[in-house]
């Protein structure tokens, strides 16, 4: 079986991707993968070190709104999207897949749309609430739509074939001990460990509210708190801290810019304030941690809200938008949840009610399924 994948552009559409390849090799040796990407983006860097061949396809989106700048940026990506039509039927055509399978962001657009009209088996994953323009666009030419949650149904065409699979998320997820993360990152007996974060580049407002919710309980010595600041807020977050009088190795805290063992940190948290990408969600479900989400307001569709809404209408999570994000606010709700530590489990246990353990083999199941209907 060949398969080619279609993915790029961040960790939230690549990542899934590879958790299905690794699946798919592993139980079945004799699959070929192949990914096709954007050079410039991270695929052209995760892609290769997961040991998978890469064919570069250079794709730019569009933007909305309408200024000289923009403008300017559209007309490069019409040419870019001329160009690589071209690119992706010599990809097909050297790479003769059995089926592709589209995961998300730009590249994946041009390369299902040619791989269904040559008639090739096709599927694309939408690891979203809220459907982005390529999924609305692909939803009736592919054979199939992959969903992460099933309210999704409602904002695609009606008549396209839809089977919800959850998002795949690090089956050591599932495994990993409290206990020995808790221990491994030095959190005290009886503390409260919160882990914080905004994003790998950061995201000041973010970060300045934090800085006050870490002021706010300092002298209290009940939290331990996690908080990556991201690459724009290394420098800045240690001076919000100083400001405030605090040093930022000081006891009960770890702060750094990005975090880098994820699994441990997610296993040792009591609950988390975060973003509200897909991916990032799935993983609170798999851990069945509450949460305190800030959706990114910079993102297509305002996808990362609609995720959040999610969690919050099931009683998981609580949802402050950054327009009304204050350190106030922050402290108030942060203050709330620990005052009420049965809600606190509660919204845990709902949140890993929601989780889908097995999102990634159901998403091999579809690929196997549509080959062996295909041939």
């Amino acid at each position: 079986m060949r398969i080619l994948f279609a993915c790029g552009g961040t960790a939230g559409h690549i990542n899934p991707a590879l958790a299905v390849a690794g699946m798919l090799k592993k139980e079945h040796e004799n699959t070929v993968i192949r990914f096709v990407g954007n050079p410039n983006k991270m695929e052209a860097r995760l892609v290769p070190q997961a040991g998978y061949d890469f064919s570069p396809l250079i794709v730019e989106g569009f933007q909305r709104s309408f200024t000289p700048q923009n403008i300017k940026r559209n007309f490069h990506a019409l040419a870019c999207l001329a160009r690589c039509s071209r690119e992706v039927r010599r990809i097909l055509a050297e790479f003769k897949p059995d089926v592709v399978l589209g995961t998300g962001g730009y590249v994946s657009g041009p390369v299902l749309r040619e791989a269904a009209k040559q008639g090739i088996p096709t599927l694309t994953h939408e690891s979203n609430a809220y459907p982005g323009v390529t999924t609305k666009l692909l939803a009736k030419s592919v054979d199939c739509v992959l969903l992460a949650v099933e309210k999704t149904k409602e904002r695609l065409p009606k008549g396209c074939n839809c089977v919800v699979t959850g998002n795949p998320v690090r089956a050591e997820l599932f495994s990993v001990s409290r206990e020995k993360a808790r221990k491994k990152l030095n959190v005290g007996n009886g503390q409260i460990c919160v882990l914080s974060l905004g994003g790998s580049l950061g995201a000041a407002r973010v970060n300045q509210a934090v800085a006050e919710l870490i002021a706010h309980f300092y002298n209290e010595n009940t939290l331990h708190h996690i908080h990556a600041t991201g690459h724009y807020g290394a420098e800045d977050f240690p001076r919000l801290l100083r400001e405030r009088g605090i040093e930022p190795d000081a006891e009960g805290l770890d702060i750094r810019e990005y975090i880098d063992n994820m699994v441990d940190c997610l296993a040792a948290a009591d609950f988390v304030i975060c973003r509200a990408g897909a991916i990032t969600l799935a993983e609170l479900q798999a851990v069945g941690r509450a949460s305190v989400l800030i959706p990114s307001p910079n993102v297509a569709e305002n996808h990362q809200y609609h995720n959040a809404m999610v969690l919050q209408n099931h009683n998981a999570a609580l949802v402050i938008e950054e327009k009304d994000l204050t350190g106030d606010l922050l402290c108030d709700t942060v203050s709330a949840l620990l005052a009420d530590p049965q809600e606190l489990k509660n919204m845990g246990q709902n949140a890993a009610v929601m989780a889908v353990p097995n999102a990634t083999a159901r998403i091999c199941a579809e690929v196997l399924d549509l080959y062996r209907t295909k041939r």
